[in-house]
């Protein structure tokens, strides 16, 4: 988001788009039902929205440890022990990918509770924790404090790297997606808009050190951690490993995530 954001692109970038905040789960909501027409979306929303476009060579991906999504494990005897997992509500992709895991890999069949993202609430009714975003940085952030604080080691599985490790593809989150009738029917065209996001993203990345210096202002978290997760845990190139990835996430979520099954994707 950098050029809609900051000078000197932001200027003419409002020119031509209206910007809101959402969550990426809220973002796929309102593309769904017209009241948006670009938004960042979690890719399983592309499977229940097929007539999405997505604007090519962006994405939130993850080519190993991702760092912010995480199944916190409480269970001495690990995988193995779970048989309850509360997911944090934010994300249907990460839900996604958890359940795949446990099915196809780690050969579980626990229960899945929606929950608040509260590791220690949802350690007390449930034997391992999706962590998904901030909450997930936090929590290792706050590792060892909290083992100190409660005696009790916890097991922290970062779940893009155990995806890496099984698939050997890469984990993707979120894309561009747009309402293609909605670029018809404005006087931007599809060029333009591919051209503007994918300079935004080029932008973000010459400005790494700046990103940290703004966002260890606005949480929690220090700024080596910012830097780390911005320029070594996140992927942001929808290349053809991503794609990979995408496609065998798409099979298998409609095999035992119940996601429906997918068409091919359709580029803007």
């Amino acid at each position: 988001m950098w050029s809609f954001e900051h000078e000197p692109d932001r200027a003419r970038f409002t020119e031509r788009y209206t910007l809101s905040s959402d969550t990426p789960a809220e973002c796929a909501t309102k593309l769904a039902a017209a009241e948006a027409d670009i938004g960042l979306v979690p890719v399983a929303a592309l499977a229940s929205t097929p007539s999405l476009a997505v604007i090519p060579g962006c994405a939130i991906a993850s080519r190993d440890r991702v760092r912010s999504i995480v199944l916190v494990v409480r269970s001495p005897d690990g995988i193995a022990g779970v048989h309850r997992v509360a997911l944090d509500t934010a994300s249907r992709t990460s839900a996604a990918y958890t359940r795949i895991l446990f099915a196809k890999f780690w050969k579980r069949e626990p229960e899945f509770l929606p929950h608040a993202p509260d590791l220690d609430a949802m350690l007390r009714v449930a034997d391992a924790a999706l962590l998904i975003g901030d909450p997930a940085l936090l929590a290792l952030e706050d590792r060892e404090a909290r083992e100190r604080r409660t005696g009790e080691r916890l097991l922290y599985l970062d779940l893009a790297h155990e995806w890496f490790k099984f698939t050997g593809t890469v984990w993707v989150s979120a894309v561009w997606a747009v309402r293609p009738e909605a670029i018809a029917g404005s006087s931007i065209a599809a060029a333009q808009v591919v051209a503007d996001f994918q300079h935004s993203r080029d932008q973000g990345l010459a400005h790494i050190d700046d990103l940290a210096d703004e966002w260890s202002a606005r949480i929690d978290v220090p700024r080596r951690t910012i830097h780390t997760y911005l320029s070594q845990n996140i992927w942001y190139l929808l290349d053809e490993p991503c794609l990979r990835g995408l496609e065998l996430f798409y099979r298998y979520g409609a095999e035992c995530a119940g996601l429906p099954a997918a068409p091919m994707l359709r580029f803007l």
